[in-house]
């Protein structure tokens, strides 16, 4: 077995399959040098220098698991069931494809020293002493990690500013009525947000907006989202979705033989939703590996999660439970733009609840994911009254 990948889906799946009883060797494989590690620290206390438990509770010393770290997988030969990497060639009965996903890079920023994206521990690292200093920065994308920058350099004293070519922060994730109002929460922190502000141009300290606006910096984070780091098996044979995804199957199986995949790189058919999905999560990462391990066991088992994340951002937490789409009716518990910081939104299907993103509200986030979970249909009026349970509002 090898797994290429050694992020939280990858040093997971290794465990899990040990753990179910998997007897054959088990190589895991790392671009990076660092152990597996967590990535949500990145944004928060890790770069506010704070202690942060962020290596992996995986003893591979324990479960026999052979951590190749600092090597690149280069090349995939399904027929030989070859991998070739920047180490040398490995050979393997089955791999694991858990590659992640990388951050996305504006053009013309490449080899400049004060503009990089936060991804990974190395990222981090090398923007924190920006914030230590009290140093200026420009954020570009008022998305999840910008937001959570944003919180980290206002917190540390910086100067920030984050421009954003949307109308709204999350412009690529909300709708306008629940994300619009978030705009305030920049203000309140001190931080300058410019919406509807594309980047034409970025040099060294500097960024040029569409209305010739330079604004100078002693950082540049991007935060405009992430694909799949899957460039590297084009032509191997596995199927890539045009989105990049490695394309699985509900048991994280892919058309070439040997070959699964688990994480940021895979996406897969949702019969809760309807549709195929890529789903960049942490929650996605760690749940995934328990599928892997039992269809490579010959266990029957199904990958099809309700999905979560949280974000914490300018004293507030955030969390989204399920998936909605266009088409799906959006029902507001409170008012994001009034006095109340906790407020709720949830999305109906009909009378079915899709989605709940819950801010400062737990109690609707715990009891949203159960109904979500169960497909249950709820009144709409009580689901829009922030003083009746969630649970109370079903049918």
């Amino acid at each position: 077995m090898v797994i290429v990948g050694a992020g939280l889906a990858g040093a997971t799946t290794a465990q899990a399959l040990r753990e179910a009883g998997w007897r054959g060797s088990v190589t895991l494989l790392g671009a990076e040098r660092h152990r597996p590690y967590d990535r949500p620290p990145l944004s928060k206390e890790l770069l506010l220098g704070q202690p942060a438990e962020l290596e992996l509770a995986v003893d591979f010393a324990e479960h026999d698991i052979d951590l190749l770290l600092g090597r690149t997988a280069t090349q995939l030969n399904v027929e030989a069931r070859h991998l070739e990497t920047d180490g040398g060639p490995l050979d393997y009965e089955a791999v694991v494809l858990a590659c992640g996903a990388v951050a996305l890079d504006l053009p013309g920023t490449a080899g400049l020293p004060h503009v990089q994206t936060l991804r990974t521990r190395d990222d981090a690292e090398r923007l924190r002493p920006v914030l230590a200093a009290g140093g200026s920065l420009v954020i570009v994308g008022a998305g999840w990690i910008g937001a959570e920058v944003a919180t980290a350099a206002r917190a540390a004293g910086c100067a920030v500013t984050v421009v954003e070519a949307g109308p709204h922060p999350l412009a690529g994730t909300l709708p306008a009525e629940v994300a619009a109002p978030m705009a305030a929460w920049y203000a309140e922190a001190g931080a300058e947000l410019r919406t509807g502000s594309p980047v034409t141009a970025v040099h060294e300290r500097e960024v040029e907006l569409a209305d010739g606006t330079v604004l100078g910096a002693d950082a540049v984070l991007v935060g405009i989202g992430s694909r799949p780091d899957t460039a590297w098996l084009a032509g191997s044979g596995v199927p890539l979705g045009t989105d990049g995804s490695v394309l699985a199957d509900a048991r994280l199986a892919t058309e070439a033989p040997g070959v699964y995949a688990v994480g940021d790189c895979a996406s897969y058919p949702s019969a809760r939703y309807g549709r195929r999905l890529l789903t960049h999560h942490w929650d996605n990462a760690l749940v995934g590996p328990r599928t892997v391990a039992a269809t490579l066991l010959g266990e029957p088992a199904t990958h099809d999660p309700v999905p979560y994340f949280w974000s914490a951002q300018f004293g507030r937490y955030l969390q989204y439970v399920g998936h909605h789409g266009p088409e799906d009716r959006l029902v507001p518990r409170g008012d994001p733009a009034g006095a109340e910081r906790a407020w709720t939104a949830c999305w109906l299907r009909g009378e079915t609840l899709t989605a709940v993103l819950a801010v400062d509200r737990p109690r609707d986030l715990l009891q949203g994911r159960r109904l979500v979970d169960r497909g249950a249909a709820v009144d709409p009026a009580l689901l829009a009254d922030p003083d009746v349970p969630l649970k109370s509002a079903v049918r």
